[in-house]
Formats: structure tokens, C-alpha cells, sequence
């Protein structure tokens, strides 16, 4: 039987394992790769899979996980915070993501 994961760093670590080894930062309008700089737009990210978190002890603390990969195959984790205290643009940039670029299979508990 699977150990069940409730955290944020358990799927983090899990994804790292997997390759998904670049870190994703939101800054001027755009999805950042730390390492290489290179600023995505949402036409050349896709949504592998997606989770969302609510804090036990605090409800408005909620947050997504997401694992991406990109156009040129740059696989790492973005996460963003959402709820009363979500960044509006950061949110609409994840909303600008067309559907097409989201797996069939993006929430995170039908692939564990």
C-alpha cells in the first residue's frame, strides 16, 4: 500500500526524483526557469499535473502545486498561492495557459 502524501515538499520531492528539477519563479508577467533565466510565456508551458493544498491549521492558507515541462523541455515545479491571498496577475498568467497544454491526467492524485 502507497504512503500517502499530504505535503507540498513530499510532491516536490517525488517530481524531483522524476527529473522535474527546475525551479519556476512568477516575475514580470512571465514564468522564470531560476537556473537558465529564460522567461516562459503561457503558450509554451504545459501542466503535467496540478495539486492544491489548504493549510490544517489555517484555511487561507492555500496553495497549487504545479509540475511543468516546457516548449524546449525544461521540467521543474511552480508554486503559487491562492485564495485572499493569491497574486492576481501570477493567477491570470496560469489561467492564460490554454487548456490544449494541460495533461488529461494533471491532478496530482490520479498519478499517485
Amino acid at each position: 500500500m502507497k504512503k500517502e502524501q499530504k505535503h507540498e515538499t513530499d510532491y516536490i520531492k517525488k517530481y524531483q526524483d522524476e527529473g522535474y528539477t527546475s525551479n519556476f519563479l512568477f516575475e514580470g508577467g512571465t514564468l522564470l526557469d531560476s537556473a537558465t533565466k529564460y522567461a516562459y510565456q503561457p503558450n509554451e508551458i504545459f501542466i503535467v499535473a496540478h495539486h492544491r493544498y489548504e493549510g490544517m491549521s489555517d484555511p487561507d492558507d492555500m496553495s497549487i502545486l504545479y509540475i511543468i515541462e516546457t516548449k524546449d523541455q525544461i521540467k521543474g515545479t511552480h508554486l503559487i498561492g491562492y485564495g485572499p491571498t493569491a497574486d492576481l496577475e501570477e493567477a491570470e498568467f496560469f489561467k492564460d495557459i490554454p487548456k490544449a497544454n494541460y495533461s488529461k491526467n494533471a491532478d496530482i492524485n490520479e498519478l499517485t
